[in-house]
């Protein structure tokens, strides 16, 4: 298996990013790939908020909501899946399946001895995320969730994110800055140039561009069965305390897809509508964080 690494000087001085890097290269499954993941706040805290990045960002996009988990008093842990951010990339694109990433998360939280989660989620983090509870239901006591779905397979996919899928596929090369820049408008140059700072040029990309391709569209699909799984049983198992918050502009799993979700999500409360958040609700996630407290 080629790997590449991204060389740490493309990381220095990342705005609004301070946080030590944490690294393990032994899990079971994965040895020799090195995995990053963020680990602030103190290690014995009652409650440890596993946040989890999608497509095509890593664990930077978190950088606002770290800071308000950990000034509670709470752990926070923010990897990076494998070909995103600070983690090794696989230069073969056929190795990303959702059963790849997914048994990574599992891996790396049994790796850590987590408990008491709350789990963070946005996109692919939760299109994986919202499976875990299924492999380590004992682990997981709350949940924060932002625009994302569950790849079930038997349900249509949007028109909106078929043409994504498509256009992905179209440019193996894809400029994740300038698609953050124009889904975030907000983000300054050096913020744009710290999403970037993972891919120094194509092969690197090999995880950004499989994401897209990767999502579960039909019954027998890898990762469909399970996502079917965790349907029913954040449905009728889940006893937890939830938060959703919706980015409202996000054109491809906003209101519709979220409000179909939290009625699979026992006991959701009415989602916090972020009005001019889009699908990266994260980059607005201060408030989000601050608001979610008060419920978690």
């Amino acid at each position: 298996m080629e790997i590449l690494r991204t060389p740490e000087s493309r990381f220095e001085n990342l705005p609004d990013y301070p946080f030590a890097a944490n690294y393990v290269d032994d899990l079971p499954s994965y040895a020799g790939i090195k995995i990053h993941f963020v680990d602030d706040g103190p290690r014995d805290a009652a409650k440890t908020f596993l946040c989890l990045h999608g497509e095509p960002t890593w664990s930077y996009l978190y950088r606002k909501m770290i800071p308000v988990f950990t000034a509670s008093g709470h752990r926070v842990v923010a990897p990076d899946f494998i070909g995103f951010g600070k983690s090794d990339k696989v230069l073969d694109d056929d190795v990303y399946t959702f059963n790849f990433h997914r048994q990574m998360l599992i891996e790396l939280v049994d790796r850590l001895k987590l408990q008491n989660i709350v789990l963070v989620c946005q996109d692919w983090g939760g299109l994986l995320g919202l499976t875990l509870p299924l492999a380590l239901p004992q682990c997981f006591s709350g949940l924060l969730v932002m625009n994302t779905t569950l790849g079930t397979g038997d349900m249509p996919l949007s028109q909106g994110f078929l043409d994504w899928r498509a256009w992905a596929g179209k440019n193996p090369d894809m400029a994740v800055g300038k698609l953050m820049s124009r889904t975030c408008p907000a983000l300054s140059e050096r913020e744009i140039a710290a999403y970037d700072a993972p891919f120094p040029d194509i092969r690197y990309k090999a995880g950004v561009r499989r994401f897209p391709q990767i999502v579960p569209d039909h019954p027998d699909a890898d990762g469909a069965a399970v996502s079917r799984q965790a349907r029913d049983w954040w449905r009728e198992t889940w006893t937890g305390k939830s938060f959703m918050a919706i980015g409202m502009t996000d054109p491809v799993l906003g209101a519709t897809v979220m409000t179909d979700l939290a009625k699979n999500i026992g006991h959701c409360p009415a989602p916090l509508q972020v009005p001019n958040a889009g699908h990266f609700v994260p980059e607005w996630g201060a408030d989000v964080a601050r608001r979610a407290l008060q419920v978690l």
